[in-house]
């Protein structure tokens, strides 16, 4: 199946259409305040009452804060036990995912919206543990990257949908990844797409970077350690399972990936870091990651 490439100046034209993709919902936004610029004591009280007032993203926080990936020994039963219980960088990292996981369009779409925030989600949860494990860095930056680096798939399935439809199925029925089969189709790819959204969101310039960057880490020239992570990590959970439904026909050699040469000028831990051990971990962690996000939209 091929096609003449849609051209960015499609995507120019169509960029009045970002307007129809929901904007982060307005309960967040003093989230991204925060991480934007930290301060030694949140306002846990407001944030408790800023998440109260959608109720359907309170339960999901619920969900989440009783997670494997977030719970603690005794079950959250309230907003505010959350918040107290989990404190403000957990909290914020289940708002954010919560919130976003909710943009996908609701009517039917080439591609699965359970399948998307599995794969969404894993990269975040990895990003993070990966960062704490390696001192690569801040877990909850690496979190929001790792959650957010594929956003500009939102973009194509809001604004280009048939199109978008179109390069799926090459990269279904080709096994090949989703950003070659988008760029070879419409002659750009969710990265593009991505960056635009980014901005217009205005996300800070290292989530942009990753955003931008993520396919294509030796590209980048800003927070490279950063990138570098939520490539390798996107790798990871790609051909662990948590990919968008279909298995890419290739073989991937992490080592001599260049993101991981990347990651290991950032931090010398990455060599010593057990990553036979951490493959085997996978299919645990990608089935809890799989129950979660399937027990959220069921709600």
């Amino acid at each position: 199946m091929t096609t003449a490439p849609v051209g960015k100046l499609l995507l120019l034209r169509r960029f009045d259409g970002l307007r129809q993709i929901p904007t982060i919902p307005a309960v967040l936004a003093p989230l991204l305040r925060y991480l934007k610029n930290p301060v030694e004591q949140p306002d846990m009280q407001s944030l408790t009452h800023l998440l109260a007032k959608e109720k359907s993203l309170a339960t999901q926080c619920l969900q989440m804060a009783n997670s494997p990936f977030f719970g603690r020994w005794q079950k959250v039963e309230s907003l505010r036990g959350g918040v107290g219980g989990l404190g403000f960088q957990d909290i914020s990292d289940i708002a954010m995912s919560c919130g976003v996981m909710n943009m996908l369009p609701s009517d039917k779409t080439s591609l699965d919206p359970v399948l998307f925030w599995e794969h969404s989600l894993g990269c975040a949860l990895l990003c993070r543990t990966l960062a704490r494990k390696m001192n690569l860095s801040d877990p909850t930056k690496a979190y929001l990257a790792g959650l957010l680096h594929d956003i500009g798939i939102i973009v194509n399935l809001w604004v280009l949908p048939h199109e978008f439809r179109t390069a799926f199925e090459i990269a279904k029925t080709q096994g090949i990844p989703l950003h070659e089969a988008e760029q070879r189709s419409l002659g750009f790819t969710h990265c593009e797409t991505g960056h635009l959204l980014a901005e217009y969101w205005g996300l800070t310039r290292d989530i942009i970077e990753v955003v931008d960057f993520h396919h294509t880490p030796d590209k980048s020239s800003h927070d490279t350690g950063l990138v570098a992570l939520v490539h390798i990590v996107d790798l990871l959970c790609r051909m662990s399972g948590l990919n968008y439904g279909y298995v890419e026909q290739r073989q991937v050699n992490l080592f001599e990936d260049s993101g991981f040469a990347l990651l290991v000028q950032g931090s010398a831990s990455v060599t010593d870091f057990d990553w036979a051990r951490l493959t085997f971990e996978l299919d645990p962690y990608m089935e809890d990651v799989r129950n979660l996000v399937r027990a959220i939209y069921r709600n």
